[in-house]
């Protein structure tokens, strides 16, 4: 850059030259030494500073020789540095007294300017001069200064500014390393007019740390665990802690120690720490989780590498849990165990064993597991491990028979689940003795052998004796006796003595009984104690029936058809026989003699034992139905024979040989079963019908009734009263009309049901009522229905003159109007004229007879 000086800081103007240092991960502290301290000076990061000034002849003959020391083990080493001024520049370095400012002038353009440091957190007067910046064309014309770049022109704005006139560069507040560690800005010189008078310049601001920031943990609680038992050196766990200082520095290097532990037990010192990592590790033996569960450490951290007086600090807590191990055995509370249980029982807790174990709860190392290492060769009980209380449940898992043995005393011995730890031993108290007395209980008599088998021809009469079948009762100590019942016989065929068990027959043994399978025939027997409560067994006889020749054959099919003109003639048949072979086939066949025809028209040829052929002799045969008697043999020791009807159907076929009429198709398919079904279908059907055409007739005969008495047409009465007719005879004056006219001032006795119906009564309340007529007939049979009604009026005596017309409409008794007669109707009947009712028709004509006929 074209600039004539530079201006130094209070200090010395830093070379440019920085000595790196590699310790090849030994990681000691490393001090820096120089072989010409009154020349030069050499800071802890490396940076080397000219404390006078150098020609460009004197540069070259100073010699400089950098010592670098581990002040752990006072081993060194050493390098050389050459000083030459940069190439086609002269310069001269100029210190800067404390109280003066040093300048550095630019002899060519391409002089470049070394970085800047300023401390952090300076407390110093603001603005703060840091460099001077001067260009050669100042002599000769006005300039003016600028710097752009972060910190001056842009964000964060305000830090840096610089002198127009001057060239003076300041700080205008404190810096702060951790939050921008350098700043790059740019140097400008401009004329008057603005021209750029000089090319850019750049400057680099270094912010040296300060000590400013105490070390901060990454957690202000550790956790840690560390099996009890532990030998020394054993690593626990490790913490950390940060400071935002420069790690490069003593301000961010950190140092880590145990401040105290809590509880010193069994001593002070359980842990240590490594100073530099933070790695904590065991220096002592003894830890015990049972004595003491867990440690608290305070952990402190220190920065400028654990010094004491100027490092800052903090504390952390480290917690460390003591785990447990398997190092103390289980141990009975009790030396002997004590414990019944009823014979015959199973799942029975018989006793519970409990143990003391300190190892830490519901764990491997405390969870329990019983073995039972003597008294129980059979393997009579077990002793599984209750969950919850870690006791040890004695059950019984086979059936105890006191009879055999009335106490068990069984050894038992507790261990963990895991292995101990090595050197720990079980002591005597992880044995046990357990001592188990059986009760004895009332059991069940046994019967022997169950089931009991015995082989018997069948046919046995009744009484026959069989077998002895009896019980024994396992109560060898009680006196008790047995009983015997029958619990099971299928078919009735047994009978148990209730005392000797003695067993003998009441029916005939038949091998051929839906009862029997296979040939065996099972009955079950109770067998009952007198113990108090009394107990009882079962026990099942078979009875394996051997075959006798007591069933004789018949022949199979029974039935079977053929044509009238059979061709072939002959078809096959064969025998059943219940029984067995010997005494089945094979079978002898033969054609009865009689009926004569048979054999003339049949001949039967034997195939093999058990089949035979049955030949028509002649061509042809008429169709019907005709039963073949065959006689057939078995061939049993004293063979039985049987004469067996084979029904034959003999029907017209077809060219396929098909049966064509109606007997093969009765024959074929429809049995007797099968057709008398068909007919009582055929039956109710019937009656169903007729009993909805005689539900449906009634119903129009009801219909037609109605109709009939509400016809204004049909009704007598409505005609008289067109001709003005107020009563139906001279004995009608007696009634009481008014009631017509005010039915609610009638008696309620004498109201009448509402709604038409066929009766015969007279209208006043203390005669006679007519009984009650059924439902009108057809209307075809109207003529008949008048008839009765008019002959049971005049049997009637006490019938009221207007006879059983009124059965058609009857309206109530009595009427507020007068009398509907002829109005010069006297009170008696015979002065008045009734012949004219003749000319009214024929439903006048018993009127016309009765009021003006004769005395018949």
């Amino acid at each position: 850059p074209s600039v004539s000086s530079i201006s130094c800081s209070v200090s010395s103007l830093p070379l440019s030259l920085t000595v790196k240092f590699v310790n090849c991960g030994q990681g000691g502290l490393v001090q820096f030494e120089c072989s010409n301290p009154s020349d030069f000076r050499i800071e802890a990061d490396g940076v080397v500073y000219a404390l006078r000034p150098f020609t460009v002849s004197t540069l070259r003959a100073v010699p400089l020789v950098i010592v670098a020391r581990d002040e752990t083990n006072q081993q060194q080493w050493q390098t050389q540095v050459r000083l030459t001024p940069p190439i086609g520049q002269s310069q001269q370095v100029c210190p800067t007294p404390p109280s003066s400012v040093g300048q550095l002038k630019r002899m060519k353009r391409d002089w470049v300017i070394p970085p800047i440091n300023v401390p952090e957190n300076s407390r110093g007067e603001f603005p703060q001069d840091l460099v001077r910046i001067r260009s050669d064309n100042d002599k000769n014309r006005s300039l003016r200064y600028s710097v752009t770049g972060p910190g001056a022109d842009q964000p964060p704005t305000g830090i840096f500014i610089i002198h127009p006139i001057s060239g003076e560069l300041s700080v205008m507040k404190p810096l702060d390393r951790e939050h921008i560690s350098n700043f790059h800005l740019r140097a400008h010189a401009v004329d008057l007019n603005g021209n750029q008078v000089e090319s850019p310049i750049d400057i680099v601001i270094n912010v040296i740390d300060m000590n400013d920031n105490r070390p901060e943990f990454i957690h202000q609680i550790w956790n840690g665990t560390i099996p009890e038992g532990s030998k020394p050196g054993t690593f626990v766990m490790t913490v950390t802690s940060v400071d935002k200082d420069d790690p490069k520095t003593a301000n961010g290097m950190l140092r880590y120690k145990i401040v105290s532990q809590n509880p010193e037990s069994p001593t002070s010192n359980m842990f240590t720490i490594n100073n530099k990592t933070g790695g904590i590790i065991t220096v002592a033996a003894g830890l015990d989780r049972e004595k003491v569960p867990q440690y608290t450490l305070i952990i402190q951290a220190t920065d400028m590498e654990g010094n004491p007086m100027y490092g800052l600090s903090n504390t952390a807590t480290a917690v460390i849990k003591v785990t447990d191990i398997n190092d103390n055995p289980p141990e009975f509370t009790a030396e002997t165990f004590f414990g019944e249980v009823p014979e015959n029982r199973v799942n029975v807790i018989v006793a519970n064993l409990t143990v003391t174990d300190k190892d830490q709860p519901n764990t491997p190392a405390w969870n329990t597991v019983y073995k039972i290492t003597g008294g129980d060769p059979t393997g009579r009980f077990s002793v599984p491990t209750d969950p919850t209380t870690n006791e040890g449940l004695v059950t019984v898992v086979k059936p105890i028979d006191y009879e055999i043995s009335r106490t068990y005393v069984l050894t038992v011995v507790a261990v963990n689940e895991v292995s101990l730890a090595r050197g720990i031993h079980s002591p005597r108290q992880s044995t046990a003795t357990v001592s188990i007395r059986v009760i004895d209980v009332n059991e069940s008599p046994n019967f022997e052998p169950n089931p009991k088998l015995i082989k018997l021809e069948e046919g046995m009469q009744p009484e026959s004796a069989l077998t002895t079948f009896t019980a024994q009762d396992p109560d060898r100590f009680m006196q008790q006796t047995i009983r015997y019942t029958r619990l099971s016989d299928p078919a009735n065929w047994l009978r148990i003595d209730p005392n000797t068990g003695h067993i003998t027959t009441i029916a005939v043994l038949d091998r051929e009984s839906p009862y029997v399978k296979d040939n065996m025939y099972s009955a079950t027997f109770l067998a009952s104690d007198s113990g108090i409560p009394p107990a009882s067994g079962t026990g099942t006889l078979q009875i394996f029936l051997l075959d006798i020749n007591d069933n004789a054959p018949h022949v199979y099919p029974q039935e079977t058809e053929m044509c009238e003109k059979p061709e072939p003639n002959g078809f096959n048949i064969t025998a059943l026989d219940g029984d067995l072979s010997p005494n089945a086939g094979p079978f002898a066949f033969e054609l009865a003699n009689r009926p004569s025809d048979i054999q003339r028209n049949w001949t039967i040829t034997r195939l093999s034992g058990d089949f035979a052929q049955l030949s028509l002799k002649i061509g042809f045969l008429e169709s019907g139905i005709y039963e073949i008697p065959i006689i057939i043999t078995d061939s049993g020791n004293l063979p039985m024979s049987n004469t067996s009807y084979l029904r034959v159907k003999v029907c017209q076929c077809d060219h396929n040989g098909d049966c064509t009429d109606q007997q093969h198709i009765v024959a074929a398919g429809l049995g007797t079963g099968a057709i008398i079904a068909i007919l009582l279908c055929i039956i109710i059907l019937l009656i169903l019908v007729l009993l909805f055409v005689v539900w449906m007739k009634r119903r129009d005969k009801e219909r037609q009734a109605k109709q009939l008495l509400i016809d204004p047409e049909d009704d007598v009465r409505d005609n008289i009263l067109k001709y003005d007719e107020e009563g139906g005879g001279e004995e009608d004056q007696d009634y009481d009309l008014s009631q017509l006219q005010q039915p609610d001032t009638i008696e309620p006795d004498a109201i009448k049901p509402v709604g038409i119906r066929r009766m015969d009564e007279r209208p006043l309340h203390p005669e006679p009522q007519y009984p009650i007529r059924s439902a009108a007939p057809h209307p075809g049979d109207i003529g008949d229905f008048i008839n009765e009604g008019l002959k049971a009026a005049d049997n009637d005596p006490t019938a009221p003159p207007y006879d059983s017309l009124l059965v058609f409409d009857y309206e109530g008794s009595g009427s507020t109007a007068g009398s509907l007669s002829s109005l010069n109707s006297s009170s008696s009947g015979g002065d008045q004229d009734y012949d004219y009712l003749n000319d009214w028709g024929p439903r006048f004509r018993k009127l016309a007879d009765m009021y003006g006929g004769s005395d018949d």
